[in-house]
């Protein structure tokens, strides 16, 4: 699976609570709280963001609390993947489970700049900086969990699998 984005970087410990304000809780369509992702970190990325774009931070994305608004509204906005020196755990196992890939890689975050373009291969986990022509790495998904990202997350992945036992 090959995404290919513009770069939207952000800094150490980007914690839930910026990622999607807790006054936007109550809401829980993916259209909007993707309206709100970001906003008190940088209240410009939801009229910047385009499909496929790939945000890149530093250490402990995601910390916080462990609230799947977040990732969601991530994955909504039309943000394609996450790449970060560190993930919250939680943060990683919610990304995954709605279908958002988050690849872990310090050389890319020291690498790469906001407006950059990269392109991103899951499989090897090999990423291109096309912007400066740069190649960095990160460890790749195994087969099962790029399964569950091409299926758009663990439920439909899962109701794919029952299907097919049918």
């Amino acid at each position: 699976m090959k995404l290919k984005g513009t770069v939207h970087k952000y800094g150490n410990h980007i914690n839930t609570d910026v990622i999607i304000p807790a006054r936007y809780l109550s809401l829980s369509e993916g259209s909007d709280l993707a309206r709100h992702c970001m906003e008190d970190i940088d209240a410009e990325f939801v009229k910047r963001v385009k499909p496929g774009d790939i945000i890149v931070a530093a250490v402990n994305f995601g910390c916080g609390s462990s609230r799947e608004h977040a990732p969601l509204a991530i994955k909504a906005s039309g943000i394609s993947c996450v790449i970060a020196e560190s993930f919250a755990r939680i943060f990683f196992r919610n990304g995954i489970n709605i279908g958002l890939p988050l690849l872990e890689s310090a050389e890319a975050v020291k690498g790469t700049k906001s407006g950059d373009v990269l392109e991103v291969e899951l499989e090897t986990g090999e990423i291109k900086n096309l912007t400066t022509g740069e190649t960095y790495h990160a460890a790749p998904y195994p087969p099962f969990l790029l399964d569950i990202i091409s299926a758009g997350g663990l439920i439909e992945y899962t109701k794919r699998r029952l299907e097919k036992k049918k």
